[in-house]
């Protein structure tokens, strides 16, 4: 008899959705419960230790005893080592199940800690996977576009750059092109008067950007690795918590060189510099921090 035909389908949908809510939230549970597992035991085992004095001292006694009495009686080898091994083996269960309680509760807690700690490594492991089929797909996607629009178009599109009338030290309106701050990747920054290399020479600015792209491929292929923040650091930008795990690495998939992606534009609300900023796409490689010495 299929049970199942007679439970109402929002019943079953309930029961999936609860089960999905704690498969997502198994690693925090998994380690809270080691937590407690852990420190459970440590407490368990602090009061296995006390109530143990005393039954060390009793084994101590009994050993003690046995000693005499095979001296008193002129007890063969044979004898004194049955009584020793039957006093050691009595005592050592004895504190064995003293201490046990606590060695199952810690042991489940480090069970539980390693269980969280798999399921985290592989959803990592999941992640970066689908980000390397992805960005993959996206590479391709634009070597399509800039075959059919060009690259210079094309790199507009990507920085959804847009063509705006601003007027001149002279007076004169010309054409611009202007990016939205809001629409490039997490990992682009200006490098503009923010930063303190910034120069009122174009030239200068672009040179000096250059400059540290080849300083930090150097880097690359000295070390064998750069993070997203060294190249941040050298600009004079800010830091982001993905730049702490987000690089280049050689000898991967990825292009084994750094490029700042230098595309030189005016930022949409900053219309009145008198030089336009330089927007920096960097080409990361993704998350190369667990690929580094592997």
């Amino acid at each position: 008899m299929n049970l199942t035909k007679h439970i109402p389908a929002a019943v079953t949908n309930k029961v999936g959705r609860l089960g999905l809510r704690i498969s997502k939230k198994s690693p925090s549970l998994l380690f809270a419960g080691g937590l407690v597992g852990v420190i459970g035991g440590s407490v368990l085992a602090c009061r296995a230790t006390v109530k143990a004095v005393p039954a060390v001292e009793n084994f101590q006694a009994e050993i003690k005893d046995v000693k005499l009495e095979g001296l008193k009686h002129h007890e063969s080898t044979i004898d004194y080592r049955k009584d020793l091994t039957y006093i050691y083996w009595k005592n050592t269960l004895v504190i064995a199940k003293l201490y046990a309680p606590a060695v199952v509760v810690g042991g489940i807690g480090i069970a539980c800690l390693t269980g969280s700690h798999l399921q985290l490594t592989r959803r990592n492991n999941a992640l970066m996977a689908a980000y390397a089929t992805l960005n993959a797909a996206y590479e391709n996607y634009r070597e399509r576009v800039r075959e059919e629009v060009g690259e210079e178009r094309e790199l507009d599109l990507y920085h959804a750059a847009k063509t705006e009338l601003m007027v001149g030290d002279d007076g004169e309106p010309r054409q611009i092109k202007a990016v939205d701050p809001n629409k490039f990747s997490p990992y682009a920054r200006f490098f503009n008067e923010a930063s303190e290399h910034w120069q009122d020479d174009p030239e200068l600015n672009r040179l000096w950007i250059t400059c540290q792209q080849e300083y930090l491929n150097l880097t690359l292929r000295a070390r064998g690795h750069v993070f997203l923040n060294e190249a941040y650091d050298a600009l004079d930008l800010e830091r982001s918590s993905a730049g702490q795990v987000v690089g280049w690495v050689m000898g991967g998939e990825g292009d084994n060189f750094i490029d700042f992606g230098l595309y030189s534009a005016y930022q949409a609300r900053n219309f009145d510099a008198r030089e336009p900023n330089f927007l920096l796409d960097f080409n990361v490689d993704g998350v190369v921090v667990d690929l580094i010495g592997g």
